[in-house]
């Protein structure tokens, strides 16, 4: 009999741990599909004055549950690894360098952009090697502290601002990249886009987020097209600051963004700087009101004591300027014809005496 119950014993804890073994790959699967936050990463870029900007994007790592400084608790993650040009990543495109990965739900604490060794920047006819001496040994931190719940997909964007980030070392010749990087979940905030014409020239398009200024710019090479990353849920004044040699005026347009949604703008049309209009009386003693008409509207200005006098901020256009005596001096209404207005400039009509 005691050698059967040793038998029966041996036969059964087998069966216990094979019970358990499959109970514990039961709720290993259960806990996979209840426990998992998906996420992707994504590269964009505003422009900066550069023919190309070439960056070697060589791995992602992040940390979870882990904000602290320390070395320990960093994974790297499947990375579309290369070569990115971040001129080509504006204007609504993008490089996608994370996809779709999967990770147990919890806090996104940091991402780790590490790049390799060949970095450069190219302006004409002429390559430059960028220094990146930190990002080459560990990487550029980010800090994220963003929670991924179960169940959810999470798309983070990295908005790469080249202006801010390439550093001429002067006398040394070299010149150094220090990425500065806005990292935002679209989820969490909101896309402001849209375009500007005309577009042959550079503009630059802003919000103020808190004491942060998100920027982007419009350029020939992007047709004109804008976007915004990163912008949270709220209204905001979007600035348009054209090219100062454009002789474009610039524009605040009051724009309302939900977090998750694109809100598109249209095409934004740009108006020409105003010009002005001036003359001087040579009639002694003689007051003058000068006029012209602008949307139906007329606008005036009277000679100074030396004669003069100044149409300001007229728009763009052939104007007809009426020059009218004082009531009491016997002289008739003057008119100049085809008198151009351009932008920026101020029109003389030189010394004029009327009879």
């Amino acid at each position: 009999m005691k050698a059967l119950k040793k038998i029966k014993s041996l036969i059964l804890l087998p069966l216990l741990i094979l019970f358990f073994n499959c109970n514990d790959d039961s709720n290993s699967v259960s806990n996979t599909d209840s426990e998992m936050a998906r996420f992707s990463i994504k590269l964009v870029d505003a422009p900066g004055n550069y023919d190309k900007v070439v960056v070697d994007v060589i791995d992602i790592r992040i940390k979870m549950n882990d904000d602290s400084d320390g070395e320990d608790g960093w994974m790297s993650v499947p990375t579309n690894a290369g070569q990115y040009d971040l001129l080509e990543l504006t204007g609504g495109e993008s490089a996608v360098l994370v996809d779709d990965y999967e990770v147990l739900a919890g806090e996104l604490s940091q991402i780790r952009l590490v790049l390799g060794d060949n970095n450069y920047v190219v302006n004409g006819d002429e390559e430059f090697e960028l220094k990146t001496p930190s990002a080459q040994q560990s990487g550029l931190k980010l800090k994220v502290n963003q929670e991924l719940e179960a169940g959810y997909l999470y798309s983070f964007v990295l908005d790469f601002n080249v202006a801010e980030s390439i550093v001429d070392a002067g006398n040394s010749g070299n010149i150094i990249l220090k990425p500065v990087i806005n990292t935002s979940l679209e989820a969490a905030s909101g896309i402001i886009e849209g375009a500007i014409s005309p577009s042959d020239f550079q503009t630059e398009v802003s919000v103020m987020v808190g004491e942060e200024t998100i920027i982007s710019y419009a350029t020939p090479e992007n047709g004109g097209v804008f976007m915004l990353y990163g912008v949270p849920e709220g209204t905001y004044d979007l600035t348009i600051t054209p090219d100062a040699e454009s002789n474009y005026a610039g524009q605040v347009i009051s724009v309302d963004v939900v977090n998750g949604q694109i809100t598109n703008v249209g095409t934004i049309e740009l108006e020409l700087l105003p010009g002005s209009i001036t003359g001087t009386i040579l009639n002694e003693g003689l007051a003058v009101e000068a006029s012209v008409m602008v949307d139906g509207e007329e606008v005036t200005a009277s000679t100074d004591e030396s004669g003069v006098f100044l149409l300001e901020n007229l728009p763009v256009g052939m104007y007809t300027v009426t020059l009218t005596p004082d009531e009491g001096s016997g002289l008739s209404p003057t008119e100049i014809m085809d008198v151009e207005v351009m932008a920026n400039q101020t029109t003389d009509l030189g010394e004029i005496t009327l009879e």
